[in-house]
C-alpha cells in the first residue's frame, strides 16, 4: 500500500502542476473603469481530481499495517 500510496501522490502532484498551470493560462484579464478584471474559461475539473488523487495517495504512504 505504501507503494501505491506514494505513485499516487507523485502523479497527483504533476497532474496538479500540469493542470494548475494550463488553467491559469486559460485566464483573460481586462481594465474596466480602472479595475483590472480576470476572467477564467478555465475547465478546474482536471485540477480537482489531480488534487483529490494527491490526497488520496498521500493517505495511502501513511497507512500502517
Amino acid at each position: 500500500m505504501k507503494i501505491l500510496g506514494i505513485v499516487l501522490l507523485v502523479v497527483g502532484l504533476l497532474g496538479l502542476a500540469y493542470f494548475g498551470y494550463q488553467a491559469w493560462q486559460d485566464s483573460e484579464s481586462f481594465n474596466m473603469l480602472g479595475v483590472d478584471v480576470a476572467v477564467s474559461k478555465a475547465d478546474w475539473m482536471p485540477v480537482i481530481v489531480s488534487a483529490l488523487v494527491a490526497v488520496l495517495g498521500y493517505v495511502l504512504s501513511r497507512v500502517k499495517r
